[in-house]
């Protein structure tokens, strides 16, 4: 697959896997400060209320950033990996996960994201689209290329611990609801 035909595929598997369903609360390409120096834009946002039933509930729920990356030259491209939420993942593929790795153990990456984006939080993580029927670790040591014609899931394979955001509800709700889905 080319590059292109990787990220439409990861925001594919993405939406039917993840962000769909019963009190799913999801937006793409969201605007963050638009018409300024500092506009940004997140692939994914979601928005996950403790529940629906009660002003304390909603008031309790938290963001999750999802930026798509079909190989390690998009992750260094300088767009995207902006990460506004209590928690955030990189959504990409096992090939550019073992890519990426090393500079995730060498501190290269958190550097990185230090220099390019300030902005965005330090609290995030990795998913990968691996064989409905696979597991990670046997992913990792022989990745399956991707096809249309396997079904896939998406497989944390390095966690995101929740952290703090520095916008506030109000205004990533509205961020969400102007993108439109």
């Amino acid at each position: 697959m080319t590059r292109t035909e990787t990220t439409k595929f990861l925001g594919k598997l993405l939406t039917d896997t993840r962000l769909g369903g019963a009190g799913s609360h999801w937006a793409s390409e969201v605007s963050i400060d638009p018409w300024t120096p500092k506009a940004r834009r997140v692939d994914y946002m979601e928005f996950s209320p403790a529940n629906q039933c009660s002003v304390s509930g909603i008031e309790k729920g938290i963001f999750t950033c999802y930026e798509i990356k079909s190989c390690k030259e998009d992750v260094y491209s300088g767009n995207g990996l902006n990460f506004f939420g209590e928690k955030n993942y990189i959504v990409t593929t096992m090939a550019c996960y073992k890519d990426i790795l090393p500079d995730f153990r060498s501190g290269k990456f958190a550097n990185y994201m230090s220099e390019k984006h300030p902005d965005s939080s330090t609290y995030y993580g990795i998913m990968v689209a691996i064989p409905f029927w696979g597991e990670a670790t046997e992913e990792f040591n022989d990745p399956t290329p991707l096809s249309e014609d396997i079904n896939w899931k998406l497989e944390i394979v390095l966690p995101c611990r929740q952290g703090i955001r520095t916008k506030s509800m109000t205004e990533l709700l509205f961020c969400m609801l102007r993108s439109g889905r």
